[in-house]
């Protein structure tokens, strides 16, 4: 009875050591995929894209919970605060973007370099003086980014 008692012990340990509970993984995909889809939800709601204007590929990376951070808050400081029905938006983009950076924190043991500012977020960056348009890609930018979030969601666990 001691015996199977400490091998238990010895198994849990094994399994929560050197990573994040598995039972703390699945509560912050959970509550990344309901933050997302609600922030999906009022950008459909709140945010109509002009008709015939389409963003050209390639999407940005997922590339673990440090970029996804960066990316998101990327696309966020490029919404003109003056652009009509985005407070919300931005508030939701920060909420979300807190959350998994505060996760992060405390559950990567290992921080990562601070990833590059790489492609469409690049582009949209340097083109700041066209404020409305850059608002409505990035916005564009932040639906597309949260759908390939979505679908890819095991890329959370990546710091």
């Amino acid at each position: 009875m001691d015996y199977t008692l400490a091998l238990l012990f010895s198994l849990l340990h094994l399994l929560t050591a050197g990573s994040a509970a598995p039972v703390d993984v699945v509560k912050m995909k959970s509550k990344v995929k309901w933050m997302a889809e609600q922030l999906v939800v009022r950008l459909n709601k709140d945010f109509q894209a002009p008709a015939g204007l389409t963003i050209s590929p390639p999407a940005d990376d997922l590339d673990g919970s440090s970029s996804i951070v960066m990316v998101l808050e990327g696309y966020n400081s490029l919404i003109s605060d003056t652009f009509n029905g985005v407070s919300q938006v931005k508030v939701d983009i920060s909420s979300l973007t807190g959350y998994l950076d505060q996760w992060r924190q405390v559950h990567c043991t290992e921080q990562r370099p601070k990833p590059l500012v790489s492609g469409p977020l690049q582009e949209l960056q340097s083109r700041k003086e066209f404020i409305h348009t850059v608002s409505i890609e990035a916005l564009m930018r932040v639906k597309e980014f949260l759908h390939l979030l979505l679908k890819n969601l095991d890329n959370l666990e990546t710091c």
